[in-house]
């Protein structure tokens, strides 16, 4: 209660022109209204991938933008991706049988977000990386699958997160 109340006061008090670093204003661009986001493609052996990664975009677009998901011919925008890489690493193993004991899955994929009437490229990334981690030895007995769904909904999150203004 302090911290936003000393934060509405230093901005009541500060001079003209100066910023106080705080900001009421959305992180997303307020011009974009329409995102169309199509089936990301996979180029990777695990299949399915491509559907999670897209219905987990599209939740996290919905979950913490202003913006609504489209039809490729109504909106302004179009988010296109490729999961280029899908990666299982072992962290860590059991001392006594060398089993895994901690893996972690790693997704890499391209996309690029753009104005689809002028076909300005607002962001591209190639190789965004994102991994999460599960638990396969005994005692835990987590599955492949929840290491690749953390993988998916991080990556969705981070790629969510790259579409914000730049500061």
């Amino acid at each position: 209660m302090r911290a936003a109340l000393l934060a509405i006061v230093s901005c009541i008090v500060l001079p003209p022109g100066c910023k106080s670093g705080y900001s009421f204003s959305s992180a997303y661009r307020d011009d974009v209204k329409t995102v169309a986001v199509p089936v990301f493609q996979n180029s990777t052996y695990s299949h399915g991938l491509e559907i999670t990664l897209t219905d987990a975009v599209i939740q996290e677009i919905h979950r913490v933008t202003p913006w609504r998901v489209a039809p490729a011919d109504s909106a302004e925008t179009q988010l296109r991706g490729a999961i280029t890489g899908s990666e299982l690493r072992r962290l860590s193993r059991q001392d006594d049988s060398g089993l895994a004991q901690e893996m972690a899955v790693e997704l890499i994929v391209s996309f690029e977000w753009k104005e689809v009437t002028t076909g300005e490229v607002l962001v591209a990334r190639r190789n965004f990386r994102a991994s999460d981690t599960f638990v396969p030895s005994p005692g835990a007995q987590e599955r492949l699958g929840l290491g690749e769904q953390s993988a998916v909904e991080r990556m969705a999150r981070d790629i969510v997160a790259e579409l914000r203004s730049s500061w």
